[in-house]
């Protein structure tokens, strides 16, 4: 089943905009994969505002938020995969959801992945697809 953070960011994300407020995203920098500014880093993290008048081409996928923002007047392209999102909360209020941490992933070794590959070989077992259209019948 997939991760429910990323459906639960977006979410709250929109309800903290419908309330007029400012949603900003706590965010472990140290996590693989997040491009964030360094220089804006503190005990690991980074708070981003992530309003939409503070940021452009925001996208809250399911693997990831991604945005265009200003830094000391400079532009960066952040990356945060969704796993390290910490916690998402208005800034008016502080109300918003934490989240619990989660390690990274485990990445195979390279060799690890074609030894199995040539372990296993093609599968012979895969069922035959059906050729042609598809096709309704009407069930009375």
């Amino acid at each position: 089943m997939n991760s429910s953070r990323p459906y639960l960011i977006r979410a709250l994300y929109q309800w903290i905009v419908d309330n007029d407020c400012t949603p900003h995203l706590l965010v472990n920098a140290e996590y693989p994969g997040v491009r964030v500014p360094t220089g804006f880093v503190s005990d690991g993290q980074i708070v981003l505002n992530v309003s939409p008048t503070a940021v452009r081409e925001l996208d809250i996928g399911n693997a990831a938020v991604s945005f265009e923002g200003r830094f000391g007047g400079v532009a960066h392209n952040l990356f945060v995969p969704a796993p390290a999102v910490l916690a998402i909360y208005a800034r008016e209020n502080g109300q918003g959801m934490v989240f619990d941490l989660e390690p990274p992933a485990p990445q195979p070794d390279v060799a690890e992945v074609e030894d199995l590959t040539q372990e296993q070989g093609p599968p012979d077992d895969e069922p035959p697809r059906p050729s042609g259209r598809p096709s309704l019948k009407v069930v009375k």
